[in-house]
């Protein structure tokens, strides 16, 4: 894993999300076409970092989460 690598999963992430407008990890996972929850992870610190991501409990269910692009896309 570098930089490289999690950058460009980060991008699929993005897209996923600009698509999709809200998702789940599984759901996220699927649609970014990652191979693993490490990748998503991954990806999600680095768009977090950039402050361009939303990470709320989901209300349905307090064990998942769910992920969305911040209004600065």
């Amino acid at each position: 894993m570098n930089t490289e690598a999690i950058g460009a999963w980060a991008g699929q992430v993005w897209q996923a999300l600009n698509e999709a407008d809200v998702l789940g990890l599984k759901q996220l996972k699927k649609m970014a076409k990652l191979k693993n929850e490490k990748e998503v992870f991954a990806a999600i610190g680095w768009l977090a970092r950039e402050g361009k991501i939303v990470i709320q409990t989901n209300p349905e269910d307090e064990k998942d989460l769910l992920f969305s692009l911040s209004g600065d896309k």
